[in-house]
């Protein structure tokens, strides 16, 4: 069903636009999501024309194979205006072609306000759509913000104050675009909808938790940005943090978005907060010297575009989260995030505990050379896989064919076809989508935010007082050694290691 609204771009001329923004909402549009009655004012400082504007909007959208006169009706409901984010007169003359648009295709007062700019801009772009009257009275005002949100808490908490003096909680969209992927939202199917995992869903059955978000490539063009954030801000602070609130929250009382928000802040809240000695105790960064995995050479961070030679950005981020509550207390909630890393993966390991006693360490002599140790038995294992395949396994233990009765690990797995894959609407389709209807279930709410800025700063502040030895890990690799150190002092390893498999080939030293 069509929800007539004027979608308005801040920093409609940047990557996120073209490679993201732009293609969601044609999706939208073949869907009939978007018909007639909706209308796209992309600004931004370029001085770009009506006609330029629509002609860079139907690239965007060629890899969706549009017919012609598709693309040409998509495109033709985009208007461009040069902007000043700074400028009042910029803003009235946004209001006016808003108005003009609003009648013309008959947009009931429906406006969506998207900023894909840097967070130092938001107070100012919010208080002049205040100030100027660009706010209707007759229809919704939603916001949409990209991460990231602040630079700590302090300045989160200014910027918050800043949005809220003009738009209502409810009304503000804070994207994570991890939290409307496919597999990311079928956590709670997974968790919610299946009693065999729901009642072992605790600290008496579970023995870790691992989640892993790794990247093979580099910076690329994001050097001046990742220099100011780092793995720690970039990705912990939104996206794990995000997931991991998922994992350990309590069954809401209703699956809806508030009732799913209050359970992720309490989980965010029973994380306990580390004293520094514990953050150097619990959490290891690093940053990629130069590498080679299967023939590609790849040069260290400090060598990357716009990197200082002395940098101490960290690009690699492991650690462990304890959660203080009667549910997860004891169970060690292991995280690590990366650049130039093996493979590209984000995926979640549960591991269970082993059986109380393990019958199959028998003491009979013709049967114990056919049965493995009790230390050694596989634990039992529910992988969640979130990027680039989709799906989930559970490995158990089933009985190897012939004589004697030694076990050997099975796996039961699902991943979704690649046309499946292919065809799913994209996170950011879904997400514009939600905030179109109104439903903040799969965007941070500001006490989540608070409550992750409150965590990553102690890390941070910590880490700012030391100095790092960087660099400590190849390209290539899954991070420095200091990270499977981390868990082996806690009797754990990490499960997912793609580099034994390119070393075991002779593609990896």
């Amino acid at each position: 069903m069509e929800q007539p609204a004027l979608f308005i771009f801040f920093g409609a001329t940047g990557d996120l636009a073209k490679r993201k923004l732009y293609p969601s909402l044609f999706r939208l549009y073949e869907k009939g999501n978007l018909a007639e009655h909706f209308a796209v004012i992309g600004t931004a400082r370029r001085p770009w024309s009506d006609d330029h504007y629509r002609q860079v909007v139907k690239e965007t959208i060629q890899d969706l194979n549009p017919s012609e006169e598709a693309a040409e009706s998509f495109a033709s409901h985009f208007y461009y205006l040069s902007h000043n984010v700074n400028d009042t007169s910029h803003y009235d003359a946004l209001k006016d072609l808003a108005d003009t648009l609003d009648t013309r295709y008959k947009l009931q007062g429906n406006r969506m306000y998207y900023l894909a700019m840097a967070p130092q801009f938001f107070g100012t772009i919010v208080d002049h759509l205040k100030s100027q009257h660009i706010l209707t009275d007759n229809g919704f005002n939603r916001l949409v913000i990209e991460k990231p949100f602040g630079f700590d808490l302090k300045s989160a908490t200014t910027l918050n104050k800043q949005i809220r003096a003009v738009f209502p909680e409810s009304d503000i969209f804070r994207i994570d675009h991890y939290l409307g992927k496919e597999m990311i939202q079928n956590i709670a199917v997974v968790r919610f909808a299946n009693n065999i995992f729901e009642s072992l869903w605790n600290n008496r059955y579970i023995d870790n938790v691992q989640i892993t978000f790794s990247e093979s490539i580099g910076v690329e063009e994001r050097g001046g940005y990742y220099e100011e954030s780092g793995a720690l801000k970039d990705m912990v602070q939104n996206h794990i943090l995000q997931v991991l609130s998922l994992l350990a929250m309590e069954v809401p009382t209703s699956f809806s978005d508030q009732g799913i928000r209050q359970e992720k802040i309490k989980a965010l809240q029973a994380i306990r907060r580390y004293t520094p000695e514990e953050v150097s105790e619990n959490f290891v960064r690093g940053q990629y010297a130069a590498g080679k995995i299967d023939g590609n050479e790849f040069v260290a961070y400090h060598d990357e575009p716009n990197i200082a030679q002395d940098s101490e950005t960290e690009t690699f981020v492991a650690g462990k989260f304890l959660i203080d509550n009667f549910r997860w207390s004891g169970v060690p909630f292991y995280i690590r995030t990366g650049k130039r890393m093996t493979e590209k993966g984000t995926r979640i390991n549960v591991v269970f505990k082993q059986v109380p006693v393990n019958v199959f360490s028998f003491t009979n002599d013709d049967l114990a050379e056919d049965t493995i140790p009790e230390e050694n038995l596989p634990q039992n294992i529910l992988t969640i896989y979130i990027q680039p395949t989709e799906g989930f396994s559970l490995t158990l233990n089933g009985k190897q064919i012939g004589q004697g009765f030694n076990p050997e690990p099975v796996k039961l797995d699902f991943r979704q076809s690649a046309e499946v894959t292919e065809n799913s609407p994209e996170a950011y389709e879904k997400l514009i989508l939600d905030a179109l209807n109104g439903d903040g279930t799969n965007f941070s709410h500001w006490d989540e935010v608070a409550q992750s800025w409150e965590i990553v700063d102690r890390i941070r502040q910590t880490w700012d007082k030391t100095t790092p030895h960087f660099p400590n890990y190849n390209a290539g690799t899954m991070g420095p050694q200091a990270a499977f150190d981390l868990l082996a002092k806690n009797g754990h390893a990490w499960i997912w290691h793609p580099d034994e498999w390119y070393r075991e080939r002779g593609k990896l030293d």
